[in-house]
């Protein structure tokens, strides 16, 4: 049988949900799509976010041949087919354009992937590639320099999964309408959660569901965390976790180990998915700790990094490293105290212009305005040499933003900058 998130594509472009950063009506996708002028584009992001769902719909606008290949079972045999009988019809009769999309680009090595070059820079292919991999270290350079537009696809929100998987209980024709299911709504409002902002994810398990449920039965939680094969401990009171990440950062704060790797171990039994703790994690690195242990945002990226390529069960040794680290260093909240009184003075002051010697002055006719004239460069004074930096007002109020305090490392940092004042 077709999988559910298989029938549910959407058929129109119309009909395309998430992605509202760059995909909406009236947006230069949208209207490119719309007008028949897009291009070549790169989509990348994790799964279930509307990659090959998106490419397939962009073929179908433009009313061109389309092939689709996956990188991780298609090599350079079947992509010069696919170039070679693309330059009969784009150099033939038909003047037309080919596109090719390719799933998992990132799966090709520096030849295969360079083997497109030629094609894309006559006109006769028109790519899509698609990757769950960063592509500016993925991808190759002289890929990215032919292929300018890069989307970056994030996980869909709670709401559009939600609408998602509404519809499919609704439609008759390629849903589950016609099995006229009950259901909770807060049981699909829990699936939609705990989909991890995955569509697929979300309308297999619908479907999975809906194949299997007894007669007469709804859909309610219990079903739900049966199919999903999780404890769903706190998406029963839907504050929970919210509660317990709370709980987490409160104690990394209060420096207790024991306090913190306890809420983290709730988070994951609890059904927490690793980006979500690990987003956490990482604000907590700068917020809570800061310039006293400079390198845990390093450290702690390292870590949520690593859990994401291992996954669960696993990834939990990764976030308790995170954790521990970040709950046993020295702690300052100078960083976000910095960042957030110069935004407030920027909201409510009415701020000078930045100094005519720091302005630029790399082109023709700056220094005859007499910007950048009377700039010092520090190197020249041995590292450090005295001169106004902020603006005008500010400098003259004093202004002061970061504040060092003696925790940790910051405490160097605190009496490098004393020590540069009194010279």
């Amino acid at each position: 049988m077709i999988p559910l998130s298989t029938r549910m594509r959407p058929e129109t472009i119309d009909e395309f949900v998430g992605q509202r950063h760059f995909m909406y009506k009236g947006s230069l996708l949208y209207n490119a799509i719309k007008n028949k002028t897009f291009d070549s584009a790169i989509f990348y992001g994790p799964p279930g976010t509307g990659k090959t769902t998106l490419a397939r719909l962009i073929a179908r606008e433009m009313d061109a041949d389309f092939h689709e290949l996956n990188a991780s079972t298609t090599g350079i045999k079947e992509l010069k087919e696919i170039i070679d009988k693309a330059k009969l019809k784009f150099f033939g009769l038909q003047n037309e354009s080919t596109y090719v999309y390719v799933d998992e680009f990132h799966r090709w090595n520096k030849l295969q992937q360079d083997s497109l070059l030629r094609a894309l820079e006559e006109g006769v292919l028109r790519f899509i590639g698609s990757t769950t991999e960063n592509p500016y270290f993925a991808v190759n350079n002289a890929i990215l320099s032919r292929v300018s537009l890069i989307y970056e696809f994030k996980r869909l929100e709670k709401s559009d999964i939600y609408n998602i998987l509404i519809a499919a209980l609704n439609n008759s024709e390629r849903g589950i309408g016609k099995l006229k299911l009950d259901w909770d709504e807060d049981a699909i409002l829990m699936l939609a959660d705990m989909s991890s902002g995955d569509a697929r994810i979300a309308l297999d398990k619908l479907g999975f569901i809906s194949e299997n449920l007894k007669k007469n039965s709804r859909i309610d939680k219990n079903i739900i965390k049966e199919a999903m094969q999780r404890q769903a401990t706190f998406y029963d009171r839907s504050e929970d976790k919210y509660n317990l990440l709370s709980a987490l950062q409160k104690s990394v704060r209060g420096s207790d180990p024991d306090a913190a790797v306890h809420y983290l171990a709730r988070l994951i039994e609890g059904g927490a998915d690793i980006q979500m703790i690990g987003r956490r994690l990482m604000v907590i690195a700068s917020e809570d700790v800061g310039m006293a242990y400079p390198s845990a945002i390093s450290i702690v990226t390292s870590c949520v990094q690593a859990a994401m390529m291992i996954g669960l069960p696993e990834a939990r040794i990764n976030l308790a490293h995170a954790t521990i680290l970040l709950a046993s260093c020295p702690k300052s909240n100078s960083v976000i105290n910095a960042i957030d009184k110069s935004i407030a003075d920027i909201k409510t002051k009415n701020i000078d212009d930045v100094p005519d010697h720091l302005k630029d002055t790399h082109y023709i006719g700056a220094k005859q305005r007499g910007l950048g004239v009377g700039y010092k460069y520090p190197h020249a004074y041995g590292g450090y040499v005295k001169q106004q930096y902020l603006p005008d007002n500010l400098y003259r109020e004093g202004a002061r933003y970061y504040l060092p305090t003696e925790n940790g490392k910051e405490g160097a940092f605190k009496r490098f900058i004393e020590s540069l004042k009194q010279k």
